[in-house]
C-alpha cells in the first residue's frame, strides 16, 4: 500500500459522526418546528413573504448559535439558581444587538418583523437549546447544535413562506411569478394564504409529507 493510500486511510473525516448528528438530526428527525413543535408563533407570523422570513431565520440562527457558545462557555460558573435569568440575560442582549443591526442596514424589512425579532429572546427554541444542551456540553458541540437547530428551523419558516407569497399574492421575493395570462384565464390568488391559517395548512401539509417518507416519526 502506497503511502498516499495509507494517508486517505488514516484521514479522519472533519465531522465525527456525533457532530453530524447533532447538526443532521434537526433538519428532520428531530426538527424544532415540526417535531418538537417549538417556534409555531413566527412560523405563523412573519411567513407571508420571503424576504423577511429569510431576515428572521438569520436572525434566529445568529442569537442561538452565539447563545449557546457563550452559555457553553459559562455553564461551569453559572449557579444553578440563577440559570435562567443569565441565559434570559444572554439571549436578550444578542437579540438587542441583531434589532439595532436590522434597523441599521434593512431597516424597511425590519419595519416588517416589528415585534417579533424582540419575541426571540422567549423563542422556545433558543431557551430550549441552552437548558437541553449547551448548560451541559463543551462550546464546539453547543455551536453545532445551535446550528443544526437553526437551520432545521430556518428550512420550514422558508418553505411556509415560499407556499404563502407564492399562491397568496403570485410573487416571489416580491417580483411577480405567476403570469398575467393565468390570472386572465380565471386564477385568482388564495387569500388564506395571507392569514396565520394558512401557515398552520402549510405547516400541516409539510409534517404529513414528513411523517410518510419517514419511518422513525410514525410512533412520535
Amino acid at each position: 500500500m502506497s503511502a498516499v493510500e495509507t494517508q486517505v486511510k488514516e484521514a479522519k473525516p472533519l465531522l465525527s459522526k456525533k457532530d453530524r448528528k447533532l447538526m443532521v438530526d434537526p433538519l428532520n428527525d428531530n426538527n424544532p418546528i415540526t417535531v418538537q413543535v417549538l417556534g409555531i408563533c413566527s412560523a405563523l407570523a412573519v411567513t407571508t413573504q420571503l424576504k423577511p422570513t429569510m431576515v428572521m431565520a438569520i436572525s434566529v440562527m445568529a442569537v442561538v448559535v452565539l447563545s449557546n457558545f457563550i452559555i457553553s462557555l459559562m455553564r461551569n460558573t453559572i449557579p444553578s439558581r440563577i440559570r435562567i435569568i443569565v441565559q434570559l440575560t444572554v439571549v436578550s442582549v444578542l437579540v438587542i444587538l441583531v434589532d439595532q443591526i436590522l434597523k441599521a442596514f434593512v431597516y424597511d424589512v425590519s419595519k416588517q418583523l416589528s415585534v417579533f425579532v424582540g419575541l426571540i429572546i422567549t423563542n422556545c427554541i433558543v431557551m430550549g437549546r441552552l437548558e437541553a444542551f449547551a448548560m451541559g456540553n463543551k462550546p464546539g458541540p453547543s455551536i453545532l447544535d445551535g446550528f443544526g437547530n437553526s437551520i432545521g428551523y430556518a428550512w420550514i419558516i422558508l418553505a411556509v413562506a415560499f407556499c404563502r407569497e407564492l399562491f397568496g399574492s403570485g410573487k416571489l421575493l416580491g417580483f411577480q411569478v405567476i403570469p398575467d395570462a393565468v390570472y386572465e384565464m380565471g386564477y385568482v390568488n388564495n387569500g388564506l394564504m395571507l392569514i396565520p391559517a394558512g401557515a398552520l395548512f402549510v405547516i400541516a401539509i409539510i409534517i404529513w409529507i414528513q411523517r410518510s417518507l419517514n419511518t422513525k416519526l410514525e410512533e412520535a
